[in-house]
């Protein structure tokens, strides 16, 4: 929703000042059917050799979920820290080998199945499984653990920034391409130059759009979309820490209740729930 509107207000002010100044739009409505086709292709053909087909790919995949508001609010982690609590309280009453079931088949599991938010989520799932195993499989002491948990979440990182890379530098070389546009109109206005002033002058504009449309491309459509994906990345990073610092307070002896408020505090303000908000959920689950 707030891409659109930011999209609208963007283009909505760029184009109406040029309409209030006078310009005249059938300038660039005439010539931006094969200055896109210059701009835009050449920049597709750039990116699809800049980048392996798994970018590509990671970066398709991402532009839907940029249309969408965040899925990592309050609630979600609210959910997710009930669910860390129950799962530790269980291990806590019965052993660790109590969860054994709920670990190697979670997807059947009556446990994560009571949080569908968080339950149902592959990724955050398989993050906490994998872990739980380590730790009912007793090899492992929690410097260990942290040291394999802090590898995974850069990885998950690094190749979710590849994705957000990729498209900066696409951002960075759209006003090139732009330039390119442009200087192609003007070699083509020169092999005209002998005809009247009124068409060389339109030929020239045209040209001209070709810069124009390069640069609003690129810091007014392309680029607002590379720090978006930056932002929803850097959210997905956070909820693995949160299941980190929890899982490795209860290896360290803390009562649930304390390891949770470790959990707590690692979200960012606008997403982290009161102690008392999530004490009552905690009991209301």
């Amino acid at each position: 929703m707030f891409v659109a509107i930011g999209y609208i207000v963007c283009l909505g002010c760029i184009f109406g000042a040029y309409i209030i100044h006078g310009g005249n739009m059938s300038v660039i409505i005439h010539a931006l059917p094969t200055e896109m086709m210059a701009i835009a292709g050449g920049a597709l053909g750039a990116f699809l050799v800049n980048n392996q087909p798994k970018t590509v790919k990671a970066v398709l995949g991402q532009f839907g979920p940029l249309f969408k508001g965040s899925k990592y609010t309050k609630d979600r982690y609210m959910e997710l820290m009930a669910m860390l609590y129950e799962v530790l309280q269980k291990i806590r009453k019965e052993g660790l080998m109590s969860i054994e079931k709920d670990v190697e088949d979670p997807h059947n599991s009556a446990l994560f199945g009571k949080y569908p938010t968080v339950g149902h989520d592959h990724h955050v799932i398989e993050f906490v499984t994998d872990y739980l195993r380590m730790m009912v499989s007793g090899n492992l002491n929690a410097h260990e653990i942290e040291t394999l948990m802090d590898n995974e979440i850069d990885t998950h990182h690094h190749e979710g920034h590849a994705a957000c890379a990729a498209v900066a530098r696409l951002a960075g070389a759209l006003p090139a391409f732009g330039i390119v546009a442009a200087v192609l109109g003007v070699v083509n206005t020169m092999g005209s130059v002998g005809q009247p002033p009124a068409v060389l002058g339109g030929m020239i504009g045209s040209a001209l759009v070709g810069t124009f449309l390069g640069i609003l491309l690129a810091y007014g459509v392309v680029e607002p979309l590379g720090g978006l994906m930056e932002q929803k990345l850097d959210e997905g990073t956070k909820e693995f820490q949160v299941v980190k610092t929890v899982l490795l307070a209860s290896m360290q002896g803390y009562a649930p209740q304390v390891a949770i408020e470790f959990g707590r505090k690692v979200l960012y303000s606008t997403e982290r729930p009161t102690f008392v908000e999530l004490e009552t959920h905690v009991k209301k689950k």
